[in-house]
């Protein structure tokens, strides 16, 4: 847990959410609304959702356009909000893609998109909105995560990998921004009922027939099926969400905090990593702490 302070200008906040076509995006768009704050959504394709786009506008917001994988798409995107007078106060990288598949499985083309879209893509948002924070000394950015960042199901490796890696750097983000009033937010989020089901995508490549029947084949049948359970309530997440990343509700008096896991499923995930690492020192212990370069008496 962080020691450090953290504060928040009293007025509404302006959040840049991506991914506000479906699910989890949506309904961060509309809570963070009713609240009073001001909403800058994105999706990738804004014309395939004209209702949502005129009701966040009605609304006060605005909308548009973002293709994540394109590099040039972050900084064109700021850009022109900035031209409009805005000042982005609250990030929000929430859009993504999964792509099913065994390791083996995956072309490097594949693992480049998934990498661009996870990674990448929210990178260059962080890279092109933290400076003015840190000039204002006021920030927040909201990553949201997934449980398979810490432990993931078979064929989800190359999900898993662009998740961990924007976690891992946001870790480092967090230390690096935190005496300038920044503050990074990681959250794992469990299974939802967002509509990741209707959007993953699948290896090219042929699964290897030692996988018959493996716990990766039976994965990738229950997503193409629907029959994968979703547990969690987004409406409820955002609502969490929201309250965390402001220190309001049950975020007050927790701003110091960098990691929120949301699901039940992810109390259990969470405990299997943590038990993970204690038998691993438990085991390796005495191994790891005689390794050093025995001084010279």
């Amino acid at each position: 847990m962080s020691t450090s302070t953290f504060s928040k200008p009293s007025r509404p906040l302006t959040w840049l959410i991506t991914g506000c076509s479906s699910g989890l995006g949506l309904a961060l768009a509309r809570h963070i609304q009713a609240q009073g704050h001001k909403v800058i959504a994105t999706s990738r394709k804004p014309s395939r959702t004209p209702d949502l786009v005129a009701e966040v506008q009605s609304r006060g917001g605005e909308w548009y356009s973002l293709d994540l994988n394109d590099p040039n798409a972050a900084k064109a995107l700021i850009d022109s909000i900035e031209l409009t007078g805005h000042i982005i106060d609250v990030l929000v990288n929430n859009a993504g893609s999964i792509i099913f598949g065994a390791i083996e499985q995956l072309a490097d083309e594949e693992l480049h998109n998934q990498m661009e879209t996870l990674y990448f893509g929210p990178s260059r948002l962080i890279h092109a909105l933290v400076p003015c924070m840190r000039t204002r000394r006021f920030g927040v950015v909201v990553n949201i995560s997934s449980g398979a960042a810490l432990e993931a199901r078979e064929s989800m490796g190359g999900y898993a990998a662009g998740k961990a890696a924007l976690d891992a750097s946001s870790r480092v983000l967090a230390k690096e921004v935190a005496p300038f009033n920044i503050r990074i937010l990681t959250v794992w989020l469990g299974t939802f009922n967002t509509n990741i089901g209707n959007v993953s995508q699948f290896a090219q490549g042929t699964l290897p027939e030692d996988y018959r029947g493996s716990v990766a084949e039976l994965t990738m049948g229950a997503i193409k099926s629907g029959k994968l359970p979703f547990d969690g309530d987004t409406d409820k997440a955002a609502k969490a969400i929201f309250e965390v990343a402001v220190g309001e509700g049950v975020g007050a008096g927790r701003e110091a905090e960098r990691f929120l896991p949301l699901g039940r499923d992810m109390i259990t995930r969470v405990g299997l990593v943590r038990d993970q690492c204690t038998h691993a020192l438990e085991v390796f212990g005495e191994v790891s702490g005689n390794v050093y370069i025995k001084k010279q008496d």
